[in-house]
């Protein structure tokens, strides 16, 4: 079986594409070749910053023959259904083979494709294979029409077996397939011919190409970590860098360079972020002091100096680069010392969105939330507040401006310049964390309560303005913001209704929103009973006015529906007919369409702004639970699990419901548990037959006197047992405990069914029967939700 060998070389590949052009190479390939008839043993792909590689072992000489009968019309079907078969099928009518089938002849096509060389499907494939090559971009050059991510200059495809290497016949767009190739651009003797695939990979490397990016990184961290040990100093890890670089160099050459005593005093994330993301350099630090102090470089060529030459350059672009970041650190260091005043006010005029206001409304609103927060996560209150007030200054500061990626690390520095505590300086690096599921979760008090506050304003608002993920796309990362609260939630075992902060929180936003419309509200109380700004809401059918104050207090409690606009009635006559809305003299409306949205109006605009009643807020709490199922299903907790604690009572506090969770899968990964919901299951079952087929429910209290033996009598004592046992275990929250003492019903119930007839002759007996039943049901139903359970 032979061996196929293929490189497409071209101009250089963007590191950040080599690893996907490189698998995406294989699949395409392999799966062509697969779908062709051909059979391989093992294939592997390959990229350096000028090439893909894909070598495929012991590929088949040659496809099978296939023969194919395909079943067509009737013979006495119109001709347009036998013209229609003979199109699929390529052939002519007198090719056409007629059978009896059942009542009547039909047509067959018998169609026979001999087997064809592996040469001819391979260049047919590659050749499809590179005319639509799934770039992320590409470009086309000359006068071709052909595209690839830079000129593609040649292309190398070998087939290999015992008679010896043969080139594949291919020629694309001019391009015709070799048996050459060309190693490093600088230190390569020019193109050589190879003969298999190890001929290859050993020429390559004489020619100052190291062809597995893998391989590359390995040297490069080797070397690097090396050098630094000798110096006794650490290079700081960074996997996406290292990866980033091995896709630069196709033969890495490593080198340690000083950074100049003028830079040393920068904080160490400032020289990472400039070093790693103008100049492509690993940071080396002091492991004593946490100070970096100097930089690892990968040239991609062996100098005949050393590299003194290329490391004296890069450290004058470095003294350049780092001469900006001074820049800002300084200028920055003076706003800090003065209170970040000046950025909090430049902060009024950066927009959050549209439709939520400014950065400076958006940090009041979590600023009030992360007060409220504060206490259920064991924060002053007073610090919680500061920090939410501080933690997004640094988005106005210039070293923020230029390296977005250090915001919050950057506050933190600030804030402690400006004499903040510690907790509050932490909270700034802090508050957007977690970032990921990976990532590390905030644990200080004060953190905790801004890192919430934060994503619980974002989710609100977003769902205020129905800006809600759909499908795949989630343009505001509120996914991530919730996964990242449950996970704060649960790191830290916080215990709150979310619910209610939720509708607090929104009831907030609704007068944050509305008073940077018309200014401060004034008190309806203090007005006796003149209404200001009055809103028109319909309750009955019938429209009424309704005082704003009132509104934004009890909207998530009053039965109303909004059909009008948040504007006053002295501006409705004004205007006249607005937006589908008309006033008579009598200051009556018409013309009101209920689309569930407030009209603001202020300086002759409009803004849209979404009422989130008690529907929407529900829908919010869907959301949070969605993402937990998801979350838990990670953790390995079956989805019919979390159902089932979903449906109980407090499913709106987090820590409870995962601790609920918890509990039901061991109890469920037990012979008891696995029994028990069989024996819940059948009582459940006959109790609902029983009261689908009577029209009534089965729970008043069963009486022992008419159970008529001892199993009856046994599960009565059983149910009683367990009924004072869950109990103080359920209010105490103790849910092992109370699984434990729902366990102790496996063996009553079990004998109770395999002894007793429940729907017995005696009716008095079935009822109470039944109403036994009930009391299986409502005490473990007073666990979790077992109609949720599989199984």
């Amino acid at each position: 079986m032979p061996d196929l060998l293929i490189e497409l070389f071209s101009e250089e590949i963007p590191a950040r594409m080599q690893g996907k052009a490189a698998a995406d190479l294989k699949k395409l390939v392999t799966d062509g070749l697969v779908e062709a008839g051909l059979t391989y043993a093992g294939a592997g792909a390959f990229s350096t910053p000028r090439r893909l590689v894909l070598s495929v072992e012991e590929l088949t000489a040659e496809s099978r023959a296939v023969r194919e009968e395909r079943k067509g019309p009737r013979t006495d079907a119109p001709a347009a259904a036998l013209e229609g078969f003979l199109r699929s099928t390529g052939l002519t009518k007198d090719q056409l083979e007629v059978r009896d089938d059942k009542k009547a002849q039909v047509y067959f096509a018998v169609v026979e494709k001999p087997g064809r060389k592996a040469d001819e499907i391979v260049a047919e494939v590659l050749e499809g294979v590179i005319r639509n090559f799934p770039w992320p971009k590409s470009m086309r050059w000359g006068s071709g029409s052909l595209r690839w991510v830079r000129p593609l200059q040649s292309i190398l495809c070998l087939m290999v077996d015992e008679a010896g290497a043969r080139v594949v016949p291919l020629d694309v767009d001019g391009i015709v397939a070799g048996n050459t190739t060309e190693g490093h651009r600088f230190m390569g003797s020019g193109r050589f011919a190879v003969s298999s695939f190890e001929d290859y990979r050993v020429k390559l490397a004489r020619a100052k190409v190291m062809l597995d990016a893998a391989e590359r990184e390995a040297q490069i961290w080797q070397e690097a970590t090396n050098m630094a040990f000798a110096a006794g100093l650490e290079v700081v890890e960074d996997r996406g860098l290292l990866a980033e670089v091995a896709g630069l160099v196709e033969w890495p050459v490593v080198l340690m360079g000083q950074i100049g005593e003028d830079f040393l005093g920068l904080p160490p994330e400032v020289l990472q972020t400039s070093m790693k993301e103008h100049q492509k350099f690993f940071s080396v630090k002091n492991p004593k002091t946490g100070r970096i102090e100097r930089f690892i470089t990968v040239a991609n060529i062996e100098a005949a100096d050393g590299g003194a030459a290329i490391l004296k350059g890069n450290q004058k672009v470095l003294a350049a680069r780092l001469s900006d970041a001074r820049f800002f650190w300084e200028n920055d260091l003076r706003v800090a010392k003065g209170g970040m005043g000046e950025w909090a006010e430049g902060l009024k005029s950066v927009t959050f969105h549209n439709k939520l206001g400014s950065q400076a409304e958006r940090i009041d609103r979590i600023a009030a939330l992360a007060r409220e927060i504060a206490p259920l996560v064991g924060a002053d209150a007073g610090l919680a507040e500061q920090a939410a007030r501080v933690a997004k200054l640094d988005l106005r500061s210039g070293m923020v401006g230029e390296f977005a990626e250090l915001q919050g690390v950057m506050g933190r520095y600030y804030a402690l310049e400006a004499g903040m505590p510690a907790a509050v300086a932490d909270a700034c690096r802090d508050h957007y964390s977690p970032l990921g599921p990976s990532d590390a979760v905030p644990v200080e008090p004060v953190s905790v309560a801004v890192a919430l506050a934060d994503k619980i304003d974002t989710l609100t608002g977003f769902w205020a303005i129905d800006e809600k993920p759909t499908g795949s796309k989630d343009p505001f990362a509120l996914r991530r913001a919730a996964l990242g609260v449950i996970r704060l939630v649960l790191v830290n075992g916080v215990r709150g209704d979310l619910h209610e902060i939720v509708a607090s929180h929104y009831r907030r936003l609704l007068d944050l929103y509305t008073r940077s419309f018309y200014g401060a509200i004034p008190d309806v109380k203090s007005q006796g009973t003149k209404e200001v700004y009055p809103m028109y809401l319909k309750r009955d059918g019938k429209p009424f006015r309704f005082p704003t104050q009132y509104l934004w207090s009890h909207l998530l409690s009053e039965d109303v529906d909004l059909i009008g606009d948040l504007i006053s009635v002295a501006d409705l006559q004004k205007v006249g007919p607005f937006i589908g809305v008309t006033i008579n003299a009598d200051g009556e409306l018409s013309g009101m369409s209920d689309n569930g949205r407030l009209y603001l109006r202020k300086d002759g605009m409009l803004s849209s702004f979404k009422v989130m009643g008690e529907n929407c807020i529900a829908d919010l709490l869907a959301f949070f639970h969605d993402r937990l199922k998801v979350f838990l299903r990670d953790q390995g907790i079956r989805h019919d699990v979390i159902d089932a604690c979903l449906a109980m009572p407090g499913n709106d506090d987090l820590t409870l419901l995962v601790k609920r969770a918890q509990a039901l899968q061991g109890f469920l990964a037990s012979e008891d548990g696995t029994n028990l919901l069989q024996g819940f299951k059948r009582a459940n079952n006959i109790l609902t037959q029983a009261e689908t087929k009577d029209g009534v429910e089965y729970s008043f209290g069963a009486d022992p006197k008419f159970a008529e033996t001892d199993e009856e009598r046994g599960l009565f004592n059983a149910l009683d047992a367990a009924e004072q046992a869950i109990g103080p275990a359920m209010k105490a929250e103790d849910f092992a405990a109370a699984m434990g003492a729902m366990a102790q019903l496996r063996a009553p119930i079990d004998a109770f069914f395999t002894a007793v007839q429940i729907n017995t002759d005696n009716q008095v007996v079935r009822r109470n029967r039944l109403n036994l039943l009930h009391r299986i049901r409502a005490i473990c139903a007073g666990v979790a939700d077992l109609t949720k359970v599989e199984g």
